[in-house]
């Protein structure tokens, strides 16, 4: 069976509904059955799916969306947006700029984009809308935003790239710093253009003293980042242990320091974590299948055969992995998309000599752009069911946004130092 045919089957059962994990299941059956270079392997599918999702390091995934869901439950994120507010809050369009703050602090927890929104979009959406924001902004600024979770460490996505390609997940995070970061002072950019437009309103002036007290109150919630990504980064844990410890310390942070979780909130964030999870681990284990199968006909050597025979250079191969990246993220989701496609294209970017690592920040943020366009759009989807809000709105706002993710992209691609740099002053 073709890599044509495959793509066209898969794609038209996830058009008539058919969950992407399940497609990918049934494609890798008839995959298999089609053809006898494959039909040996349908014997041990279950194994394959059993092996390709129970590695070490995927086990990072339900203790980051754990500990994320106990944040938001504890208190936590409540006390970062204080802060943030009396910090920023005093700029036209303060409350934009609180959170797209909050993102950053949130993502060196969370690692997921949809928890980010989830999260803090059900305190600050309504904040914005009480101060005159309109609907399509406050979705579109806080979606965008949380983006920043997938780029800043911990990150799901490039944990899943990380198995999938066999890359350091500590370097990728690392790498995912100066992105993160400049992405973010990009966007406080563009919503404080954006506000002075709209004359959106400052939050009340700003006072040291309330700067202290925020920070006396969020103190522990902003060690909490620390704490997890100090250790990660120093080699004291590994990535996974670093998500158990995220667990742990959030735990002991909202349940004995801020005394605001108990038992049943603890047991409703631990349901929401095993859902999440299992739904990104029949992901992982379906793709499994269906890579054993793409693998044993070599599609993987062929694809990368076929653009070497193009193009040799590195730049111009860069530029069709973008162009590519950015037409999957349009249909899946990034998980999926990581699990299904990185595998067929890493031997084109080991034979094109493209590092692995700044691969993966090219990966990654191709894929932040995907959960901001429809029709998939994770991300949007979310913002525009806290806000009540019409995605085709709020995607006119956001594409203000976008073009800060788009820039970015371009940046990261095209001047491998700005993720890179750290990676090569630390670890190499």
């Amino acid at each position: 069976m073709s890599l044509l045919g495959i793509g066209l089957l898969l794609f038209g059962l996830v058009l008539i509904g058919v969950p992407i994990a399940i497609s990918l299941g049934l494609v890798a059956v008839v995959a298999m059955l089609s053809g006898p270079e494959g039909a040996g392997s349908l014997p041990n599918a279950a194994l394959v799916m059993f092996d390709g999702a129970t590695s070490f390091p995927l086990i990072a995934i339900p203790l980051f969306i754990l500990a994320g869901a106990i944040m938001n439950a504890s208190g936590i994120s409540r006390r970062l947006i204080a802060f943030a507010s009396s910090v920023v809050g005093f700029i036209r369009g303060g409350l934009s700029m609180v959170t797209i703050s909050a993102s950053l602090f949130f993502a060196e927890i969370s690692g997921s984009a949809v928890a980010d929104v989830a999260a803090l979009g059900s305190i600050l959406i309504p904040a914005m809308r009480r101060k005159g924001y309109s609907r399509a902004f406050a979705a579109a600024v806080t979606s965008s935003s949380a983006t920043l979770a997938v780029i800043i460490p911990p990150s799901i996505p490039m944990i899943i790239y990380g198995v999938m390609s066999g890359s350091s997940i500590v370097e990728l995070f690392v790498a995912g710093i100066v992105p993160g970061v400049v992405g973010g002072l990009l966007m406080m950019l563009v919503a404080y253009m954006l506000a002075r437009r709209h004359d959106f309103p400052r939050e009340q002036a700003f006072q040291l003293r309330r700067v202290w007290e925020t920070f006396r109150e969020a103190g522990w919630a902003l060690l909490l980042p620390v704490i997890i990504l100090g250790g990660i980064f120093s080699g004291w844990v590994t990535a996974t242990e670093g998500a158990g410890l995220a667990v742990v310390a959030s735990i002991v942070v909202g349940g004995l320091v801020y005394r605001e979780l108990d038992w049943p909130q603890l047991r409703t964030a631990m349901l929401e974590g095993g859902q999440q999870t299992a739904v990104v681990m029949l992901l992982v284990a379906a793709s499994a299948l269906l890579g054993d199968y793409l693998t044993e006909v070599r599609v993987p050597q062929r694809v990368a055969e076929g653009i070497m025979g193009l193009t040799q250079d590195r730049w111009a191969i860069l530029l069709l992995l973008n162009g590519f990246f950015l037409v999957i993220g349009l249909f899946l989701h990034s998980a999926a998309a990581i699990i299904l496609v990185v595998p067929i294209v890493m031997p084109l970017v080991q034979a094109a000599g493209i590092d692995p690592v700044h691969f993966g920040l090219v990966v990654t943020l191709n894929l932040g752009i995907g959960q901001q366009t429809p029709p998939v759009a994770s991300v949007l989807v979310t913002a525009c069911s806290v806000a009540k809000a019409d995605i085709w709105e709020v995607s006119k706002v956001n594409l203000w946004f976008i073009a800060v993710l788009v820039a970015m992209l371009l940046l990261v691609t095209y001047v491998p130092v700005v993720p890179m740099a750290l990676v090569e002053l630390f670890y190499r």
